[in-house]
């Protein structure tokens, strides 16, 4: 069966879908997304990525209170038989003149894609990724660095300069040299017990699942410090680990080629592994 996508309040063959050439999300990059993560035929934490979905389109001036977009991610992955699923929703500002000027009454593009979801292996999980430092910086002054939005050229050149080099996953650093994100995820650092992230500050995504983790360690009694974070306390730390919708929480091994704790998966990173797990179980179970 050919994938069914949802466009602009219709559900229609991919071969079919069409976008203007005039819309702004493609010409300029005027957009945002979402990236979620369906269980057993129910999305993890809808709410809250269309919470962060509309507080970030009221800062850049698109319009989507009037939209229904959570109904259009399930009329998308019920349209095409899905249950565990990776959906992702796009909204940019819709068609305009080939200028850099904003429509003075936009008219929202609204495309939904939902394609099978298969996770890193078990194996993976037990080994862990390994990263480098990109080349690439993350300017933490730039209003868009808190932003989910589609000019995503920093996030995929960092992805590819980790992979010509072997590694798994890219680590940026912001503008004054201090830790901010992987190039698709939040990363954590587990140091005597305690985690560190780093915080909005310092020009990360203030990603979904970053915020289950957090709220996850202080149900555990596990103290969580947001701030400013330097590499060193990366390379220095006992654990490590990377967080998104789609890969969950993904322990970090090893970083610039060196060793982060026993370069193994840490038994802090396991606890919140399956505490994120039960989450998602209870959350997502029939009737939730």
């Amino acid at each position: 069966m050919e994938q069914i996508v949802y466009l602009n309040g219709a559900l229609v063959p991919r071969s079919q879908a069409v976008i203007s050439p005039f819309d702004l999300g493609f010409l300029y990059g005027y957009g945002l997304f979402e990236t979620m993560r369906a269980y057993s035929g129910l999305i993890f934490r809808l709410g809250i990525h269309m919470e962060r979905l509309r507080r970030s389109a009221a800062l850049i001036g698109l319009p989507v209170e009037a939209l229904d977009l959570g109904k259009a991610c399930y009329d998308t992955l019920k349209a095409n038989k899905l249950s565990n699923a990776r959906i992702r929703l796009t909204v940019s500002i819709g068609e305009g003149e080939a200028t850099p000027n904003p429509p003075k009454h936009p008219k929202p593009t609204v495309l939904v894609i939902a394609a099978s979801y298969t996770p890193p292996s078990a194996e993976t999980y037990q080994k862990g990724y390994k990263a480098v430092v990109s080349l690439i910086h993350q300017n933490s002054r730039s209003p868009l660095s808190h932003l989910k939005t589609v000019n995503y050229l920093n996030q995929l050149f960092a992805r590819r300069e980790a992979k010509e080099k072997g590694a798994d996953e890219a680590i940026l650093l912001n503008e004054r040299g201090l830790l901010c994100e992987g190039s698709t995820n939040n990363i954590f650092l587990v140091s005597k017990g305690n985690l560190t992230t780093p915080d909005e500050e310092s020009g990360c995504l203030p990603g979904i699942t970053r915020q289950v983790v957090i709220e996850l360690a202080k149900e555990l009694g596990l103290k969580v410090a947001e701030r400013e974070v330097r590499l060193e306390e990366l390379l220095n730390a006992d654990e490590a680990f990377l967080t998104s919708s789609l890969i969950e929480l993904m322990p970090l091994t090893e970083a610039n080629s060196k060793p982060i704790g026993e370069s193994k998966r840490g038994k802090v990173t396991e606890r919140l592994m399956s505490a994120y797990k039960e989450a998602v179980v209870k959350e997502t179970k029939q009737g939730a």
